[in-house]
């Protein structure tokens, strides 16, 4: 071997074995040198802290006997205080088992960072993430408490990890769904004044709408039921019986509903105006509330109305067809999206002039890239999977970079109660709000279980098991190891600061090492939860942590006599700790001191 390089000096073990990898690299296969390497770390004990399979891949390049090579490498390969064996394995894999000393090491690191440990330095990369975004017509369900934690989580996550984020919800407005919710509302206001219109069963059904009536009744008395039962149908088309549910029913009951919002317009004029905004006002003040509580934060709620008014969606549309990008047909204007690999075109203007929803999304995502972002990501429910290559595609013919356009998508969580799965209908007002699971389960749980899945995966919310105050639920588990350690330290009576100078080359059981092993990975975890999109990777961290230490603690004493070690070892509690708060807060999650 050669003797050892001094400027191998690092804290990251990790960082020291590629580097001592890259430099044997050098004297063996300099050709390759260069080359990313790769080091992971085994599943068996037995084959040491970490692995490299560096021999294997360039083996068959220049002809050698993987193994035989492998070997050659570690005979290249630098002494280090921190690495106390190298050896071949198998076909040829180079195992390197850590000294102590490159375990323990972490605990004065975490103490010194702090609440900082894990960060990744700036990348001066500024990304937006967009999410919930959900209609303002009515309040929050448990889907939307799902795409709500998740995009919070990745946010804060993403931040962390050192990029430049700003979260936003965009709000719907200025579309057909927020006139179906203003008519919703009137129709219950005017049956307070026995103006007698059979409520449509697709308007929206929730006590929520029946309250807003209410409250406009108290207001303003009669001013907005002037008005004849008979004019406020005239010219609907009625509505189908309500068992039928071929095409034909469907799309009378939007007709009939259309036409419903067409006579509200014209009969109230002026005042239609204001039931819509009220509505509006109330609803998204109610999101905003609740999401508010939730621990959820956006850095601006962006109005799909202003769009119109600063004539955006215009522009888009009128930018597309200068491109060569939109046809006439039927007196609709129509974006040519199979150009880019859509399943179909897609209206963009109605043959009654009206913009599409569509034609407001271009314009907002095009808003978007003016606004000079490096990345965008939207997350969005599961079943709108489908509008991801036509959003894709009328980027691409805007002639933007497609490549900063990301779509996480998020499938819906399923409620549990007492083994059986709790129903919900949006419009017929038969949901769980997100307030009311809140209020069950706590905000901690909540946000807790929402990203213990990845986001694309089914999510089976078990409300028993949330609000269980025992190890099997792990957001309890996890909670409990950050408490018991704050009990341990108050028990003791000093400060972190007084641990940071503690010998921590005396943590060498197999337990204590162990943790500090666990707490070597959160970094990389860090990094690892941020490039995939997938907070739920610090979930499943925290919880092996929590059982790391709670193993450690079962095994050892902390508060021993001698001094040196009982610093010690409260000094690698309290590294844990600040690890378990970071990794909570960073899911939204509190860290409680006492349990």
């Amino acid at each position: 071997m050669m003797s050892q390089d001094p400027s191998l000096s690092v804290s990251d073990p990790k960082v020291l074995l590629a580097a001592l990898l890259r430099q044997a690299l050098m004297a063996v296969v300099p050709q390759y040198a260069h080359l990313p390497l790769t080091l992971e770390r085994p599943k068996a004990a037995s084959h040491g802290d970490w692995a490299s399979n560096i021999a294997l891949q360039f083996a068959r390049q220049i002809k050698r006997n993987p193994r035989e090579l492998a070997q050659e490498i570690v005979r290249e390969i630098t002494p280090h205080p921190w690495v106390a064996k190298v050896e071949v394995a198998g076909p040829g894999f180079i195992n390197f088992t850590l000294a102590p000393a490159a375990k323990n090491a972490v605990v004065p690191q975490v103490l010194a960072r702090g609440v900082r440990y894990g960060a990744g330095e700036s990348t001066g990369r500024r990304i937006l993430v967009e999410f919930v975004s959900a209609n303002p017509t009515g309040p929050l369900h448990v889907g939307h408490g799902r795409g709500a934690a998740y995009g919070a989580a990745l946010s804060d996550v993403l931040a962390f990890a050192g990029h430049t984020v700003e979260r936003e919800y965009y709000v719907n407005d200025a579309g057909r769904q927020m006139d179906i919710l203003a008519l919703s509302t009137w129709l219950r206001y005017l049956e307070r004044f026995g103006v007698a219109v059979p409520f449509p069963s697709n308007a929206y059904q929730g006590r929520y709408v029946i309250d807003m009536a209410a409250t406009i009744a108290e207001r303003h008395g009669d001013r907005f039921a002037r008005v004849r039962a008979e004019d406020v149908l005239a010219g609907t088309p009625g509505e189908p019986d309500p068992e039928r549910t071929d095409p034909q029913a469907v799309e009378q009951r939007e007709r009939h509903l259309d036409r419903l919002i067409a006579n509200a317009k014209r009969l109230l004029g002026e005042d239609y105006a204001w039931i819509h905004e009220f509505a509006l006002a109330e609803q998204l003040g109610d999101c905003r509330d609740d999401l508010a509580e939730f621990g959820v934060r956006f850095d601006r709620w962006f109005s799909e109305k202003s769009l119109y008014d600063t004539g955006m969606v215009e522009r888009a549309v009128e930018t597309l067809k200068q491109r060569g990008y939109l046809y006439e047909q039927d007196g609709a204007w129509w974006f040519r999206s199979t150009d880019f690999g859509d399943d179909k075109d897609r209206v963009v203007r109605r043959e009654n002039g009206s913009y599409t929803y569509f034609a407001s999304d271009i314009a907002y995502h095009w808003n978007k890239y003016e606004r000079g972002y490096d990345l965008m990501i939207d997350i969005w429910g599961a079943d709108h999977h489908g509008y991801i290559p036509r959003v894709r595609a009328a980027i691409q013919a805007l002639g933007l970079d497609p490549e900063k356009f990301e779509v996480a998508l998020v499938q819906f969580a399923v409620l549990y109660r007492n083994g059986e799965k709790v129903s919900m209908s949006t419009r017929a007002g038969e949901f769980v709000t997100l307030r009311q699971l809140r209020a069950e389960v706590g905000n901690d749980a909540c946000r807790f279980f929402y990203v213990l899945r990845k986001c694309d995966q089914h999510l089976d919310f078990d409300l028993d098991l949330a609000k269980k105050q025992s190890n099997e639920n792990p957001v309890y588990y996890v909670q409990y190891a950050h408490a018991r350690i704050c009990s341990v330290l108050r028990e003791w009576g000093g400060t972190i600061e007084d641990l940071r100078e503690a010998d921590a080359s005396l943590l060498t059981s197999d337990a204590a090492l162990d943790l500090c092993v666990r707490l070597q990975a959160f970094p990389e975890v860090v990094q690892t939860a941020a490039s995939e999109r997938a907070p739920h990777h610090i979930a499943f961290y925290l919880k092996d942590l929590a059982s790391d230490f709670h193993a450690w603690y079962n095994a050892e004493r902390i508060l021993v006599e001698e001094e040196p070690l009982r610093l010690a070892r409260l000094a690698l509690a309290a590294a844990v700790k600040t690890v378990l708060a970071t990794g909570l807060g960073l899911l939204g999650v509190s860290a409680p001191e006492s349990m």
